[in-house]
């Protein structure tokens, strides 16, 4: 589960925003869309923690695992710093992954960064034949990531942006509300938990489920320290459940939004 993964590119594709490709292929063999690593940022353990970061996409002929990640703080600054060729500690695959529908036509609605694990998620479904729908939002077009090898992916993708410079001005939920959904589709989405918590909203009023990826600060991505709990429902009562282990994939219906 710990692997020492070769950098072999790192590509910065907005102010902050960096994509990183690892030669790791024992966890491009075992990731699935959904999971994420845990990266130590630098050859120190300066800083201690290591970050989590979603499987953005995979290359398993080539053994190749793709991260997506913003410059937020000391540890992901390190990271964008790393060069060709240098090694990371990850820790991977972990967490609980979506569940891939078989077959039709699927939705996706991405919040922000909340594209990196549905990149994956659309690459798997496109090989798999089925229709991809994206409502893909953030707060400008340059952060729009990804959305040429999307579309060049064949996925359908819908744009919102919160300055109106690309797509519809507004929010993903609110162009999602728009455009409507196709009958019986699963969705899944990720994103900020106000997102997040606007959009399970909606899809309650339309009687739809989905598979929501969260997003919360983890310590050790294993369940020991329990710093990433969140609340959810477990038949009348409400529990306590660990992102790192037991999601970050959870049922939208299952989490309680405060």
């Amino acid at each position: 589960m710990i692997h020492e993964a070769e950098i072999l590119s790192q590509r910065r594709l907005a102010p902050d925003i960096y994509r990183l490709e690892l030669f790791a292929p024992r966890v491009a063999e075992q990731a699935q869309p959904g999971q994420f690593l845990m990266v130590r940022t630098s050859i120190s353990l300066d800083p201690f923690l290591r970050r989590p970061l979603s499987v953005n996409a995979v290359d398993r002929r080539r053994g190749a695992v793709v991260l997506l990640y913003r410059v937020v703080g000391r540890g992901t600054r390190l990271l964008a710093e790393r060069k060709l060729g240098k090694r990371l500690n990850v820790v991977g695959p972990l967490g609980r992954s979506f569940t891939v529908p078989l077959s039709g036509p699927v939705v996706l609605v991405a919040g922000g960064l909340g594209i990196a694990p549905l990149f994956f998620l659309a690459e798997v479904c496109r090989q798999r034949g089925n229709e991809v729908i994206l409502f893909y939002g953030a707060r400008s077009q340059e952060e729009l990531v990804l959305r040429r090898e999307l579309e060049d992916m064949g996925v359908k993708v819908f744009l919102a942006t919160d300055d109106g410079s690309l797509g519809e001005r507004g929010t993903v939920v609110e162009l999602l509300k728009k455009k409507g959904l196709p009958p019986a589709a699963p969705v899944y989405a990720a994103g900020p938990p106000p997102m997040l918590k606007a959009l399970a909203g909606t899809l309650k009023d339309m009687g739809r489920e989905a598979e929501f990826s969260l997003e919360e600060r983890m310590g050790c991505g294993v369940g020991a320290c329990r710093g990433c709990a969140v609340k959810v429902r477990e038949g009348e009562n409400f529990v306590y459940r660990r992102v790192c282990t037991d999601g970050p994939v959870f049922k939208a219906g299952e989490v309680v939004w405060e």
